[in-house]
Order: structure tokens, then sequence, then C-alpha cells
């Protein structure tokens, strides 16, 4: 375990966004980290009070642009950054330099997947090799020795938090899963976004990326590697939608079970994989999970129900997009990595209201 008295350097790459901020709130009172930089090339020169008034008063640095990093002072990188981006600015750092990617841009192993999905080719091949998937609960032994951590996207991390463990024990039907799943607007990130002002998106409900969510492959491919399958074995029918909130994540799996096998077996699949995870809650029998439950930090809520069709299920799985949907997961990987306790600087409650 590392000295408590030690200090990590730590630099953000695209701070100005909102999972770049939620990383900057988190730190804020992680005992072991220094933030050394800050990253916004629109917003550089200016103080963090200006781009994020909640964030004033705490000593943090000026933001800079990416050109002008101290790579040198810091220990580890995040990146926050759009994707596509992260790839070429990495490529050339040092390889004693960790980076902690909170984009798509090393979550997809395959690089034809990656240029239909992402609509260009990948930019650092090279690197993909060495990526680590940043789901901690299942790659913690993986993630505590790499370099290059890439972290899920939001739903992916819901997801396949509620259907990798019965994946795995073969209690469900992995051909047969489909995904109803729901994010607030900062899901979409801090870019101006028609879908997202507030007269659009407020009291309305509204489905996008039917059939053609970036994160479906990413689902998918991660179902397929637990069970040892080519990742084309697989489809998931995922459609996601945007609900008028902040933050906040709630998908719904309609699955079916495996011959014999009851929603008991799945909650004690849920009480052995999860029972001694920090984060992970499985409900008592017949709570629902809400997105209420989770807001502000790092924990997932996970419950199933009988479904009124025999020999399926019903599993809900809520999160709170920005934190263990992307800037807490990313915190959680970063203490894996430096041999840290992994609830340093994620221990709060959830809000609530």
């Amino acid at each position: 375990m590392m000295n408590p008295t030690q200090k990590i350097k730590a630099g953000i790459l695209g701070a100005s966004g909102y999972t770049g901020a939620e990383v900057m709130r988190l730190l804020l009172r992680h005992p072991n980290i220094e933030i050394c930089f800050l990253t916004a090339d629109r917003k550089a020169g200016q103080p963090v009070q200006d781009v994020y008034p909640h964030l004033g008063g705490y000593g943090l640095p000026d933001m800079i642009s990416v050109d002008s990093a101290p790579w040198d002072d810091v220990d580890v990188v995040f990146c926050g950054l759009p994707h596509g981006t992260t790839q070429e600015i990495i490529v050339g750092l040092s390889t004693t330099l960790k980076i902690i990617d909170l984009s798509a841009d090393f979550r997809i192993e395959d690089p034809a997947t990656y240029e239909e999905w992402y609509g260009h080719e990948h930019f650092a091949m090279e690197l993909q090799s060495e990526a680590v998937y940043g789901l901690t609960e299942f790659n913690r032994d993986e993630i505590k020795n790499a370099r290059l951590v890439a972290c899920p996207g939001c739903y992916p991390t819901a997801v396949l938090l509620a259907l990798l463990p019965l994946v795995s024990a073969g209690l469900i039907d992995p051909h047969d899963l489909v995904i109803d799943a729901k994010s607030g607007t900062t899901g979409a990130g801090r870019g101006l976004k028609q879908m997202t002002l507030f007269s659009e998106a407020g009291e309305g409900l509204s489905p996008y990326s039917i059939a053609s969510h970036r994160h479906a492959p990413e689902i998918e491919q991660e179902i397929a590697k637990s069970i040892k399958v080519p990742a084309a074995d697989i489809r998931v029918n995922f459609v996601p939608h945007l609900v008028p909130m902040s933050r906040g994540e709630l998908i719904t799996g309609h699955v079916r079970l495996s011959p014999g096998k009851t929603v008991r077996d799945v909650r004690a699949e849920y009480s052995a994989a999860f029972g001694d995870e920090p984060f992970i809650r499985l409900l008592p029998e017949g709570a629902v999970p809400q997105t209420q439950m989770v807001r502000g930090s790092n924990n997932c809520v996970i419950n199933v129900f009988d479904d009124r069709i025999p020999g399926r299920a019903t599993i809900i799985a809520a999160i709170d997009n920005l934190v263990k949907g992307s800037s807490g997961q990313a915190v959680q990987n970063m203490n894996v990595m430096f041999d840290l306790a992994e609830t340093t600087a994620l221990e709060q409650a959830p809000l609530f209201p």
C-alpha cells in the first residue's frame, strides 16, 4: 500500500468539460493528489473560478492549452477530451506516465469496429494493445499493472455491472439481451447541442441513436470476452433515452433466464459477485433502483425482478453517469493503479433530494 503522505502529481486534459470538472471535484478531497495542470484550449488563460464558479477558492491552477502542458511534472493524466483527440496527444508521451482516458479512444479493441462507429481510423494502434478496459470491479488485476486505462462509457458501466456476473455464470442467455437505457443531459457533454437545450429537453423524454449508439459494440465486446466468444457472436438490443435531468442514469435489462434458473439464482450470484464491493449494492427484494439513490456518488444499485413472461427476468441498475459512469470510476481506477485504498476520495454518500 502506498505511503499515505505521498503525493501523486496529476494533470487533467479537457478540464472545462463536465467530466474534467467532476475529476477536479473528486480529486480536491484526495489526500494523495496534487493537481498540477488543467488544460482547456478555448478557456486557456482563464482561472478555474471563471469556468466553474463552484470550484473557485481551492487554489487550482489556471487553465492552459494542451501545447503548454508540463508533462514531465506529473505522474498521471486524466484525459477528458473529445473522442479521437486523446490518441494523437498521448502517442508521443513518456512510457512512465500513467494515462486514464475517459473518452472512447481506447475502449474498442478491433480497429475496424472503432472506425465503423467513430468515423475515423484509429490514430494510435500501437497503444491499443496495452490499453486495459477500466471496469474496476472486473479488471482490477490488469488495471493495477496498467499504464493506459480506457474507462468505460457511462451506459456500458451500468449495463455490464448488471449483466457480466450473470452471463459469466451462465444464468442468462447472452444472445437475448434487450436494454432500455435512460440518462441525464450531461451524458451528451458540455458542448452546445439543440437536443440538450432546456426548452428542447425539458418536460419530455426522447429516445435517440436507435439501433446506432456507439456504446452498443462496447457492451457486446465485453460480454463476448466474458464468455470467450467472438464479439460478432453477441448482439444487444440497446436503445438510449434522454431524460430532462442534469445527471443520473438508469438501465432496464430484459433477459431470458437459462433453463432451470430463477431470479433467486440471479440474486445469489449478485451477492457472490458484489458482496465485498464498496460501491455496488444489491437492493432488498422488491426494492426498485432509482437515480435518486446514487446522485453525486460512485455507487451502483441493482435489483432483479420476475417478468410476467415465464423464463424471463427484468434487471434494473442505476448510477450517476458523471461519477460511477465516468469521473468517479476514473479516480477509482487511479487508486488501484497507485495501490491506494480504492475508496479514497469516493466515500461521499449520495445527494438527496
